[in-house]
């Protein structure tokens, strides 16, 4: 049962993805709607972006309202020739672009400094020393004479201020802007495609809309969820060792998980009655795991308004490998009864298993929830529970929709379509479904005044019904003959509240169909709840069609070899962290590149297409939200993009600024909305295809997965960086000694060796403490507002250069860190351009980049966790630690790989005598 709150009308997407005909090379003219043909090069559906105020008939909660930032040129409006000369700047900060500057907002875009440019679009910076890398004026940078400064020592003595031996960084005037200046590429790509060779250069990107389901209106409410400590996932080793223990011991399960009681039920209130838990053996006298196999006729409504869990789990008994594998048939009430039962339930990528009891909750001795024709068959009953426990009580499933439930039983992707919307090849597109297996589902619009209103021809508004069978049937009529397009839908509550108009049940329509067809389609006229439409009667009825769509591992090997198609699919798991890689859609551009990116290759057309185009469904789902709502936690707004690539963007690991900056997407969902998952189909050409996920804000952190099914064969890749060494950027060169032989009079050198006697003291060698003084002192100027360094930080300094695990570091040892130090010092104050002793999480990757580290999107993530402050800052110190646990480890690991196979062996002790010490 929907109920009348959580079931708004267009609030959801259509199950079509929107195109940009004009990012794809496609003109106005040929996609307008009095064009004389089709043309074959036009995109199928082909649909608009939307307008600032709705997307057909669709009403937007527009919450970034910033005008849409990428460069704007003369002529670049949607489908007009573009500028021959290369739309990339020529030198500067990209002020000289042919119209009008870019169109930023006047107010920052998120609580980091978005407006301000990034270091590099490209995984390594340009060449040439940047402007505007300020030094910071309290202080003379380090390396520069250091002022006499005692520190008291053990014999009372100061320690003499010297000279430290490396040049400082070089000082130019910042250049006039209204956003906080951050270093940018001085020099433009010389690589970058004209409009010619890429259409969506020079195209202007359209605002990104969002969409907030209230908590109370949304369609995927599913209530409270479980929390970790009572979901329980058990292994089916496990089940089967205590159901033997069980056995052996003579006792029944109770599962201490999901307790009998009131707290199971209901979360928001007790129950208005009392609820008694029986065990099927008190119910009926002879009770079974199934009666005469099982059929969708099993599923029976009870008081709980999960009509949509119902109408999924009557789909399920279509499918002998589906429902077996959620409902294992190895349990039944006869032998090793021992009042345990076991299910099964895809979750975020993978199948977990849940274990129940088999008390039930009743009311006078009868099931109050679902239930099945016979009285003494209970594998729909248990079925119910197990989901109940997966989201943590029965009240939990009171609203929801078919698509969720199907997901989680077959652990397919679903589409979702507004039927007064639909595309127009809807009825081809539910009829792919059907011979690849899909499950579907369809639903009327509630009424708001009437729960569950009865419409005229028996149809119950606001409940959701699955649809059995799609197909065209012959048909002889006195004026007509061909084949009639045919809808087969069951209602679960499984009784006479069935469609009265034509094509039902003893309809006269019927006679027009032959005899065998109709022994083919198994056709009856019991009142079971089970009835057929025409197609277009379909249409005119009902408001909702949802399709789930199997994954490959969902059919067996008969069903591939034989004439039932399958979907390709790919997937990834993701995630957003905040400061580093949730940068929000694309209207925060400055942001938006550094989200997690995937490559989607698209080699063959469809075998039925005629204009050469693929079907790809791209579905994102946000992971374990409905775990923590008991918490004040709800569903991000999700959302993704997609760009074409060329073959030159292919070699650029990840997309950066500049990428997103000139280039429009080509297509996207339709909208950014706060449900579990956000699913779009698309007809695209054969090509390369960048996807970008997101939050619609930047900084909300969340995990996800990301799917991608294609009738053909797709290669799905993240567009990550490879982790490694690279090059030090050149823009701090001038803060680093220079690359000469050291030679012993060598005044800096000798400088150096004065300042390190110094503190060494007679054994000559440096400890934790000592450096601690030395750093303390010469790094003021960006150890902003603390106290100095912490003993972690310091002792992971001497660890990385202590060869011998001595804790003291020689001459040698000493000068090799402080240069090390010069140059992570360099980096930061290049990236520090706000002199608040701390830089942006977003711009972690640029900074170790530039120190000469290639890391991808999950160490940054997690750097970001160990190092990171709430607020999405990385201080100095922190800095440090991530360069030196970043250069330890990868040496650590590159003197163990040998063979340069990407591969390093460790023993245990190894292993962690390494870790541990550094």
């Amino acid at each position: 049962m929907y109920g009348i709150d959580n079931y708004p009308k267009n609030y959801h997407a259509s199950g079509i993805g929107l195109v940009n005909l004009a990012a794809l090379g496609y003109s106005k003219n040929e996609v307008s709607d009095d064009a004389p043909s089709k043309p074959k090069s036009g995109l199928y559906p082909s649909l608009p972006y939307p307008t600032s105020e709705s997307v057909g008939g669709m009403p937007y909660v527009v919450k970034q309202t910033a005008q849409a930032q990428n460069a704007s040129y003369q002529g670049g409006s949607m489908g007009m020739p573009q500028p021959q000369a290369t739309p990339y700047p020529s030198a500067g900060l990209y002020p000289n672009l042919p119209a009008m500057p870019l169109p930023y907002p006047s107010t920052p875009l998120a609580p980091i400094p978005s407006a301000s440019p990034y270091p590099s679009a490209t995984p390594y910076p340009s060449a040439a020393p940047y402007p505007n890398a300020m030094p910071y004026p309290s202080a003379a940078p380090y390396p520069s004479g250091m002022p006499s400064l005692p520190y008291p020592s053990a014999g009372g003595m100061g320690m003499p201020g010297m000279p430290m031996p490396y040049a400082p960084l070089p000082t130019s005037p910042a250049p006039q802007s209204i956003y906080p200046s951050m270093p940018t590429p001085s020099e433009p790509e010389a690589s970058a495609p004209s409009p010619e060779e890429e259409p969506s250069v020079g195209i202007q990107e359209l605002q990104f809309t969002s969409v907030k389901v209230p908590e109370n209106q949304n369609m995927f409410w599913m209530g409270r969820k479980a929390s970790t400590t009572r979901q329980k996932s058990v292994q089916a080793t496990d089940f089967a060792t205590l159901r033997e223990s069980c056995v052996s011991n003579g006792t029944m399960f109770e599962d201490p998980d999901f307790p009998a009681n009131d707290a199971s039920l209901m979360f928001s209130r007790r129950p208005d009655r009392y609820i008694e838990w029986l065990r099927p053996g008190d119910i009926v006298d002879d009770p079974q795991f199934f009666v005469e196999g099982y059929s969708r006729f099993d599923v029976q409504q009870g008081e709980l308004g999960d009509c949509w869990l119902l109408a999924a789990a009557a789909n399920l008994t279509q499918d002998s490998k589906l429902f077996f594998r959620v409902i294992p048939p190895d349990q039944d009430f006869q032998e090793n009864y021992a009042g345990i039962f076991h299910f099964k339930f895809w979750q975020y990528g993978k199948w977990v298993e849940v274990v129940i009891d088999d008390r039930l909750p009743t009311y006078h001795g009868e099931l109050i929830y679902m239930h099945s024709t016979e009285k003494n068959e209970f594998w729909s009953a248990l079925l119910e529970k197990a989901y109940a426990k997966l989201h943590g009580s029965y009240e939990a499933l009171k609203g929801g929709t078919t698509c969720e439930a199907m997901e989680d039983f077959t652990g397919g992707v679903t589409e979702w379509y507004d039927i007064k919307e639909a595309p127009p090849n809807l009825f081809s597109i539910m009829t792919k479904a059907a011979e690849r297996g899909s499950m579907m589902g369809c639903s009327l619009e509630p009424d708001p005044h009437v729960l569950e209103a009865e419409t005229r021809e028996g149809l119950i508004r606001g409940h959701a019904y699955s649809i059995t069978k799609v197909c065209l049937l012959d048909i002889s009529t006195p004026n007509r003959q061909g084949k009639l397009p045919m809808i087969r839908m069951r209602n679960p509550w499984g009784n006479e509240a069935e469609w009265s108009g034509p094509w039902s049940d003893s309809s006269p329509e019927w006679r027009f169909i032959p005899e065998h067809q109709k022994e083919e389609i198994g056709l009856n006229f019991d009142r079971d709840g089970e009835f057929w439409m025409s197609f277009q009667d379909f249409l005119n009825h009902f408001d909702r069609v949802e399709i789930c769509n199997m994954s490959p591992d969902s059919l067996t090997e008969n069903q591939q070899q034989s004439s039932r198609r399958k979907w390709e699919m790919s997937m990834f798991e993701g995630e957003w962290s905040s400061g580093v890689t949730a940068g929000g859609c694309r209207n925060f551009l400055e942001t938006f590149w550094h989200n997690p990116q995937y490559i989607i290759s698209l080699e063959d057309p469809d075998e039925e297409d005629d204009d050469g185009k693929c079907t790809v469904i791209v579905a994102l789902m946000q992971k374990n939200r409905r775990s923590k709502r008991n918490v004040g936690i709800d569903c991000l707004t999700i959302g993704f993009a997609i760009y074409h690539l060329t073959d030159r963007d292919m070699q650029v690991k990840p997309q950066g600024l500049n990428f997103f900056k000139y280039r429009a997407s080509v297509a996207r969902s339709p909208h950014f909305i706060n449900t579990r998952e956000v699913c779009a189909r698309f007809k695209l050409p054969p090509g390369h295809y960048l996807i970008v996920p997101s939050t619609f804000d930047p900084n909300e952190e969340g995990e996800f997965i990301i799917r991608v099914f294609s009738e053909t064969m797709n290669n799905m890749e993240e567009n990550d960086d490879e982790v490694g060494f690279g090059e030090t950027d050149d823009r701090i060169a001038p803060a680093l000694p220079p690359p000469t032989p050291k030679e012993e009079d060598d005044p800096q050198r000798i400088a150096l060796k004065r300042l390190f006697d110094s503190v060494a003291g007679s054994d000559e060698e440096v400890d934790w403490q000592e450096l601690k003084r030395i750093l303390d002192h010469s790094m003021r100027d960006v150890m902003v507002g603390t106290d100095g360094f912490s003993k972690d930080a310091v002792r992971s300094m001497v660890a990385m250069l202590d060869k011998d695990r001595s804790g003291r570091l020689g001459f040698d040892e000493f000068e090799a860190l402080l240069t090390d130090i010069a140059k992570w010092r360099a980096v930061f104050k290049l990236y520090d351009t706000r002199r608040s002793g701390t830089i942006d999480g977003f711009h972690l990757r640029g900074a170790l980049n530039s120190a000469g580290y290639h890391l991808n999107n999950r160490l940054l993530n997690a750097l970001a966790h160990r190092y990171g402050s709430r607020e999405g800052k990385v201080p100095f110190d922190d800095f440090l630690m991530c360069a030196i646990k970043v250069k330890t480890f990868i040496e650590m690991f590159r003197e163990r790989d040998t063979d340069n196979s990407d591969t390093a062996f460790f023993n245990l002790d190894d292993w962690l005598e390494h870790t541990i010490y550094s």
